[in-house]
C-alpha cells in the first residue's frame, strides 16, 4: 500500500510540474491557457515575392527579422474580427491612394490596390466597432509589399470617437515621443505577411486608433488592414 501511495504522490507531483512548465511556456509565448480557449481564427496573407534588401535598418529598438512563424495566440472560443467592414475614419481625409474603407475590408495581400497611402507626419486610422467589445487581440498590416519598419506605431483603444474617454495605449514604439503621445516601450519591427499581433488582455473599448509616422523607406504613411478580435461586452 505504501508503494502505491508513494507512486501516487510522485505522479501528482509530476503532473503539477508539467502543468506549471506548460503555463510558464505559454505565458512566455503570449498564450492564454485558462478557461475555454482556442487559437485565434487568423488567416495570414501570402508573403510578398519581393526579395530582402541588403540595407535593412538596424538599431537597439528594432526587433531582429525572423523567418519563424509566430506562436499560436489563444483567446476565448467564439472571438471574431469585430472590425470587419466597420466604419473607418482617418486623420487626413485626402488620401494619396486607396479608400478609407479598405482598412477593414478583409483584404491585406501584398498588392498595390490594397494599400491606403497617407501624407507625411503622424497620421492615424480609426475603427468604430459599433459598440463596446471585450478585446483580446489587434492585428495590423501597414504595408508588407516591401520589408520596412514603420515609425511611431501607436495603437490606442477608447470609449468615444474623439479619444477623450478611457483612452488606453496597447502598443507604442515611439521611444522618443516624437508623436507627442507618450514615450513608448515597445519595439519597432519589420513588416511581413504575419502583421503585428497585439495582446489586448481582455480590455473593453468601442474605438481603435492606429498611428504611424512614416517608415524606413518613405516619409508617407500606409495601412493595409486592421483586425480586432473580440466579443460584444456583457
Amino acid at each position: 500500500m505504501r508503494k502505491h501511495l508513494v507512486a501516487g504522490l510522485l505522479g501528482a507531483a509530476f503532473l503539477l510540474l508539467t502543468l506549471s512548465s506548460f503555463q510558464s511556456l505559454s505565458a512566455a509565448e503570449g498564450v492564454k491557457v485558462a478557461g475555454d480557449v482556442a487559437p485565434l481564427p487568423l488567416k495570414l496573407p501570402d508573403p510578398t515575392l519581393k526579395g530582402t534588401p541588403d540595407d535593412l535598418p538596424t538599431g537597439p529598438n528594432i526587433e531582429k527579422l525572423s523567418d519563424k512563424p509566430r506562436p499560436a495566440f489563444f483567446a476565448p472560443k467564439g472571438v471574431t474580427n469585430v472590425a470587419l467592414k466597420k466604419k473607418v475614419t482617418v486623420s487626413e481625409p485626402k488620401l494619396i491612394s486607396g479608400t478609407i474603407e479598405q482598412a477593414t475590408d478583409g483584404q491585406r495581400e501584398a498588392f498595390d490596390e490594397q494599400v491606403i497611402e497617407m501624407r507625411k507626419g503622424t497620421q492615424w486610422v480609426q475603427v468604430d466597432l459599433g459598440g463596446e467589445h471585450t478585446l483580446y487581440a489587434i492585428v495590423l498590416w501597414h504595408d508588407h509589399r516591401w520589408l520596412q519598419v514603420f515609425r511611431d506605431v501607436i495603437v490606442q483603444v477608447a470609449d468615444d470617437a474623439e479619444f477623450t474617454k478611457n483612452v488606453r495605449t496597447v502598443y507604442n514604439s515611439d521611444v522618443d515621443n516624437s508623436s507627442n503621445l507618450g514615450v513608448g516601450t515597445d519595439r519597432e519591427y519589420f513588416e511581413t505577411n504575419q502583421g503585428r499581433l497585439i495582446d489586448c488582455k481582455g480590455i473593453k473599448g468601442a474605438f481603435v486608433r492606429s498611428y504611424t509616422k512614416g517608415s524606413s523607406l518613405s516619409s508617407f504613411n500606409c495601412h493595409q488592414e486592421i483586425e480586432v478580435y473580440g466579443l460584444p461586452a456583457k
